[in-house]
């Protein structure tokens, strides 16, 4: 077994959780419990479990100023793509959000001091191009293209900016206990969740949280162990890989989102929208072949 084999299978299962949890959002939604209600309760279960089982992490965490920012974007990714993934269709979601390793350019270059080569920007050029082709419509006016920019699509290329600042977060936090690192994002998602949605009420856009109810109540708590046990992993894996492995690897989220969706939905794709959703994941394979290339040989 190869030593990085381990941190790859702990972003498949991440990847494996992300990308089938619009299922339940759906069905929790049809229940009455909205994405971010959902998405706040999850997370601040998941929260207490950790402090039960791991006391001192709160301390380790008051330790580190800087997870703060990781609690921030991962926080705000799972807000957007909760509330994406639940209202919009769901593979355009998913494509949006995988800009992420194009934000992660941006985002090394600034954070970690990774100038962008000549191929990264190639990279950035291919991930947008891909954008425009899932977003705007063949016989759209590009001077009308906000008009085309629905509420969940916004939502995923959010979600996308803020999982790769998620990701190039945790790489420069690498020295941080795991324990501090999950603690930091379980708060992040159940606070920007929870402000989210009662922001949400306050402007009559976010129904009120719904009594308790055997409709949604054991699905909720099943969802929270699974991001509780994919964010772990997240944690785990993107702490110990370089970003262009992870990013290559998170990829298998849209293949699981596309199988799942075709399975459990009437859901079909159009040729602009398969052609932009190529773009986008060229430019996600593009980003992880330098890292693939320095990986050691290992013998079997």
């Amino acid at each position: 077994m190869t030593p990085n084999l381990l941190p790859i299978l702990a972003l498949l299962l991440n990847a494996f959780v992300w990308g089938v949890s619009w299922w339940p959002f759906r069905q929790l939604h049809a229940a009455g419990l909205h994405p971010l209600w959902a998405t706040a309760l999850m997370y601040a279960l998941a929260l207490a479990c950790l402090l039960l089982a791991r006391p001192q992490a709160l301390r380790s965490t008051l330790q580190h100023p800087a997870l703060w920012l990781l609690a921030l974007s991962s926080g705000l990714t799972n807000v957007a793509f909760n509330w994406a993934v639940t209202v919009g269709d769901v593979v355009r979601v998913v494509l949006l959000f995988y800009l992420m390793p194009a934000w992660s350019v941006l985002l090394a270059w600034k954070l970690l001091g990774d100038r962008p080569t000549g191929v990264a920007l190639v990279r950035l050029l291919l991930a947008f191009a891909g954008v425009a082709l899932v977003l705007v419509p063949a016989d759209a006016a590009w001077a009308r293209l906000a008009s085309h920019l629905s509420g969940a699509g916004l939502l995923a290329l959010a979600g996308g900016f803020c999982f790769a600042l998620t990701n190039v977060t945790l790489r420069r936090l690498h020295a941080v206990p795991g324990e501090a690192r999950m603690l930091a994002m379980f708060g992040g998602g159940a606070l920007l969740a929870g402000l989210s949605a009662s922001a949400g009420l306050a402007l009559g856009a976010v129904p009120a949280l719904p009594a308790l109810a055997q409709a949604w109540v054991p699905l909720a708590l099943a969802l929270a162990m699974a991001f509780l046990l994919g964010n772990y992993a997240l944690q785990y894996g993107a702490a110990r890989l370089a970003a262009g492995t992870t990013a290559l690897v998170m990829l298998s989220e849209v293949v699981f989102a596309s199988v799942s969706s075709a399975l459990l939905t009437s859901a079909t794709l159009a040729p602009r929208t398969l052609l932009g959703g190529a773009l986008i994941m060229l430019a996600a394979l593009l980003a992880a072949l330098p890292s693939l290339q320095q990986r050691p040989h290992v013998s079997t």
